[in-house]
């Protein structure tokens, strides 16, 4: 790594420099501000400077064990604080500037709040004299983000910025985790206080339901045992609890067949015999024709989101609904819930599996995997022209599901969900809930800079990458070895596949002509760029990718009429699937 990247501290805190930070020393509000995130471990801070945070950045001039990545917007280093977030299940932190630079990031606090990932999300403000006058720089960023984060601060004094940061990084990781927004005003970075960190946490009128109900876990055991046709809907909680084990212990136990929502990919093995896919949308036959023949769901840390549902009135018509989740306002939000489970999902999972045993479900699960064999994702291959889909098969291959994906938004998203067989959690990082294009390369920038020795490999659409391209320049510099593939298919692919098929192929708007020419964009940041417009090229350039200590972008030309399948569309049950032309 070059000599930006200076500050490099130590992940894990010695006890020398631990007994060195908690001196009640009278520093500025700045050198509060670092200390305390380096209590709180946290390695690396991704932020962009401005007037109203010069304070801070001037205290990590001299700070030795700080390290922060400067990115080239904003946005770029919110997306990064959540790719790191969702990578580690640590808390992500990054900080800008007041006014533009503060809204610059309202995008990735609503991002991530939609997506439950913890943040701790930091501002610089005008001087606290200032405020309300329509000052240089000043915008109202607690008010503007009010609706999109847990929780936020207006820090009007020096003493209070170490309690806040304790509470904050409290509240982003317990509980439904989230987003917490601190807004700094410039004196207070600057003013002197006496740093007295708290001995614990503990916020009158914020307690997590952490452990469960157990009648209503033994209801639902006793549900599963009447069952004939159990299915576990499994999201994005589970992994957020680190309850992958406890998950694939209950399935086991049970033999009751999962499915796994976009952003629950990962928390069961994909390769398991009782897994189904992902349902919904674009989900596959076998695990929207279980939901919708099933007569207990069994919903596990995923909220039942409209992309998953579909039309909800005809969503598992013959189930009974049972629903595990920590935030007690997700349960009976969509769908009406017969049996819930409030609490930390491994905690019930745990709780459960000393409870439950082997349903009667073999007939069922004979069923369902009939469906899984004959009708199986597919696409027509092509020797003629390069799919998408064959190359997310490709690229699965030769990583053996191993690497972490980030993915943008849109039809590579899709196929990497349907053709990338993920077997471990945190292995996909994706905007869910708010769909955020230029998401992905930044979100892989920040995996990376989790675990520099992991395979991370960002897909993006020549659409999306368009929006965060600008993030190649600190790959460069630092020699981030992110592995950035574009799938270049010449339109907004999405909105094509929907103008298609939904608006009888009026296509309005979507033609990305004037883009730039990929390889020569990486090359002019001093990133390695290669291209592939066939498959014997995907696969050569591909292998170059690979054996290259260090960033490179792979752009893969595509045919751009290729549609991602099944679909369902837009007022219809999640069984009344497209299959497409080839299935």
């Amino acid at each position: 790594m070059q000599a930006q990247m200076k500050n490099q501290p130590s992940s894990v805190l010695n006890d020398e420099l631990r007994e060195q930070l908690m001196q009640p020393d009278e520093i500025t509000g700045s050198e509060i501000l670092l200390r305390s995130l380096l209590l709180q471990g946290v390695e690396c801070v991704f932020g962009y400077p401005g007037g109203a945070v010069l304070y801070i950045y001037d205290a990590m001039h001299d700070n030795p064990h700080f390290k922060h990545l400067l990115t080239r917007h904003e946005q770029g280093a919110i997306h990064a604080a959540d790719g790191y977030a969702r990578s580690t299940g640590k808390v992500g932190v990054c900080i800008a500037t007041s006014g533009p630079g503060a809204t610059n990031l309202v995008t990735g606090i609503a991002t991530a709040n939609m997506d439950s990932v913890p943040l701790v999300v930091i501002t610089g403000n005008v001087f606290t004299t200032a405020i309300g006058t329509d000052a240089f720089q000043e915008a109202d960023i607690t008010g503007i983000t009010l609706p999109i984060t847990k929780h936020s601060y207006l820090v009007k004094k020096a003493e209070d910025l170490s309690s806040v940061i304790q509470e904050a990084f409290h509240i982003a990781s317990t509980g439904r985790k989230g987003p917490v927004l601190i807004d700094i005003p410039k004196d207070v970075s600057a003013n002197k206080a006496i740093f007295n960190p708290l001995p614990s946490v503990n916020i009158r009128g914020y307690h997590p339901t952490v452990m469960p109900n157990k009648l209503q876990v033994n209801r639902l055991v006793e549900a599963i045992q009447q069952a004939e046709r159990p299915v576990i809907l499994a999201g994005n909680g589970v992994i957020h609890a680190d309850a992958d084990q406890a998950l694939l212990q209950f399935a086991n136990t049970t033999n009751i067949p999962v499915t796994t929502t976009l952003l629950g990919i990962g928390g069961f093995p994909s390769n398991h015999e009782l897994w189904l896919g992902m349902p919904g949308m674009h989900g596959t036959y076998a695990a929207n024709h279980a939901i919708q023949n099933c007569d207990l769901l069994i919903g596990i840390g995923a909220r039942f989101d409209d992309r998953v549902t579909m039309n909800t009135k005809g969503f598992a018509p013959k189930a009974t609904i049972a629903h595990i989740d920590v935030d007690p306002a997700e349960i009976g939000k969509t769908l009406e819930t017969a049996i819930p489970c409030v609490g930390d999902i491994k905690h019930v999972l745990e709780y459960a599996n000393k409870k439950v045993e082997r349903a009667n479900t073999d007939a069922w699960v004979q069923k369902v995997q009939t469906w899984k064999k004959e009708y199986p994702l597919s696409f027509a291959d092509s020797e003629e022209e390069l799919k998408p889909q064959y190359v997310i098969s490709m690229i699965n291959d030769t990583t053996d599901g191993e690497a972490i994906i980030t993915t943008d938004v849109g039809q590579h998203q899709m196929w990497v969900a349907q053709y990338y067989q993920f077997n471990h959690p945190r292995s996909l990082i994706t905007s869910g809930g708010l769909g955020t294009m230029g998401f992905g390369f930044p979100a892989a920038v920040g995996a990376q800079m989790a675990d520099r020795n992991r395979l991370v490999i960002s897909i993006n659409g020549d659409g999306g990458m368009q929006m965060c391209a600008q993030e190649l320049a600190i790959c460069a510099i630092h020699n981030i070895p992110v592995k950035v593939v574009v799938i270049n298919n010449g339109v907004l692919g999405m909105v094509r596949q929907w103008q298609e098929i939904i608006y009888d192929e009026r296509y309005s708007h979507i033609n990305l002509e004037g883009s730039p020419d990929f390889v020569k964009l990486a090359e002019a940041y001093g990133v390695r760029g290669l291209r592939a417009s066939n498959k014997a090229e995907a696969a050569e350039v591909w292998k170059q990718a690979l054996d290259i200590n260090g960033p490179v972008l792979i752009e893969f030309c595509v045919s751009q009429s290729e549609n991602v399948y099944p679909m369902v569309t837009q007022g219809k049950t999640i069984d009344q699937m497209i299959m497409g032309d080839e299935q």
